[in-house]
């Protein structure tokens, strides 16, 4: 099978070639002929003036593929450059939720333009009065729903009559006469049935769902605990709203992955390079503070050994040592707390479970380092008893930044912090002050043994 590779930067500069020399047929074949992810790639990287000559030419399927192709402040800033009546055809092109996410992504005066203009805007407008984050927002219209007393005949012959492209085709969820959710159907299930089996024969009573309040982070951890293409939305009656589909869950997933692991670099929004400069530094500089703060606190210990530090400078060629290394095995195991509570795989039941198997992977590695760093010390300075308290401080500093590893994210968690965001600071903090409170602790006790 031949590989499809698409050379956005050939086809950019075709696409422009044709433009420039006005001939709008050309780049309109050119773009029309690619998958959508291709067209939203070629499209993404043409300047606005060249966009807004290209779009209305396009056809509007074409057009809608684009837009849901496109990050979402591109497709609103060339959504918001539209005429009325040319953003309303590509909205009716659109999946329902996609178009719902771009009207409320763009001016209100435009999105109320646009809607006015839409011929299939009941579709739509169900979806507006749910929060973006909630899984109201980002869910689709349920435009497929089997009733009890159908049987197996008659529901293929709807299917077929109704609407046989609809993405969530592959579960068929059953309501009652007012709409409640009350089972779903396999397709294939509904496919090898008896032609006169009643479906509420066929039909699986014990649904999953998700209230269309609830964050979508959680319902796209549902999808993926138990491995579902599609996931009904629900109101507190039990009406079925909606459906998430899988592509969706997986998108948030993707962006909340994302978020965390900006979050743990102290960066609280995504700051590509496409985002101006004033909110990129309203972005990282206030956690730049905290952190100065926070670093305080380890200056504060070192100030408190000044006498121990003058009577043998030797000491402090291991204070990047003792807190560094604590400090990266604190951060292994607060990265993998975080991405586990993050995708549910732990609960904030679960810390009991997870301390005893962090203080031995601690231990280990701690007495590990520690020896090495012992030998280290001791060929390298010639001392010994410095080599042993810089390994002991090593070790036990180890010991206690692998438990603050798990201990902190889940009470960030159970504070209603943010784990992610929270937790390095702290963490951080923690392996420096105390790292260095052991360190020299332990010198002042032993410097006898040094002088």
């Amino acid at each position: 099978m031949p590989e499809y590779v698409i050379d956005v930067d050939i086809l950019l500069t075709q696409v422009r070639a044709a433009l420039k020399r006005g001939d709008l047929s050309s780049a309109v074949g050119l773009l029309e002929a690619l998958r959508p992810a291709d067209q939203a790639g070629v499209f993404d990287d043409l300047l606005p003036e060249e966009q807004d000559r290209l779009i209305p030419h396009l056809k509007p399927e074409d057009s809608a593929d684009i837009l849901e192709e496109l990050e979402e402040e591109d497709a609103a800033e060339v959504a918001e450059r539209l005429k009325a009546d040319n953003l309303a055809t590509i909205l009716d092109h659109m999946e329902p939720d996609e178009a719902a996410d771009l009207l409320g992504d763009i001016k209100p005066e435009i999105a109320n333009q646009a809607l006015e203009a839409m011929a299939e805007s009941e579709e739509v407008r169900p979806l507006l009065i749910h929060k973006d984050e909630t899984a109201g927002g980002l869910m689709t219209t349920a435009d497929i729903t089997l009733r009890r007393e159908m049987t197996a005949e008659q529901a293929i012959s709807y299917l077929r009559k109704l609407s046989p492209e609809s993405e969530s085709i592959y579960y068929l969820f059953v309501v009652d006469d007012q709409d409640k959710l009350v089972g779903v159907v396999n397709l294939r299930d509904l496919v090898v049935a008896p032609r006169k089996a009643k479906i509420k024969k066929v039909m699986n009573p014990e649904v999953v769902s998700i209230q269309a309040n609830a964050d979508q982070e959680e319902a796209a951890l549902i999808m993926k605990r138990y491995d579902l293409l599609a996931l009904p939305v629900i109101d507190k009656s039990n009406h079925l709203l909606g459906v998430i589909t899988y592509d969706d869950s997986f998108d948030i997933l993707e962006e909340e992955a994302t978020e965390d692991i900006y979050r743990l670099g102290g960066v609280v929004e995504e700051t590509s390079l496409d985002v101006p400069f004033l909110q990129a530094v309203r972005s990282r500089l206030p956690w730049l503070v905290i952190n100065l703060f926070m670093a305080l606190i380890s200056a504060a210990v070192l100030s408190g050994f000044e006498d121990t530090i003058a009577q043998m400078a030797a000491l402090a060629a291991f204070f990047p040592i003792v807190a560094g290394v604590s400090g990266s095995s604190g951060t292994q195991t607060l990265t993998v707390t975080v991405r586990s509570l993050a995708t549910g795989e732990l609960e904030p039941k679960d810390a009991l479970k997870v301390i005893p198997r962090s203080l031995s992977l601690g231990a280990v590695n701690g007495i590990t380092i520690g020896a090495l760093i012992a030998l280290i010390a001791y060929l390298w300075k010639g001392i010994p008893e410095l080599g042993l308290v810089a390994g002991i401080a090593t070790m036990l500093n180890m010991l206690v930044t692998s438990l603050a590893g798990v201990l902190v994210p889940f009470l960030m968690n159970k504070l209603k912090f943010d784990p992610a965001l929270a937790s390095p600071i702290l963490v951080t903090t923690l392996s420096d002050s105390l790292g260095y409170l052991v360190y020299l602790g332990l010198a002042s006790t032993a410097l006898v043994w040094f002088i």
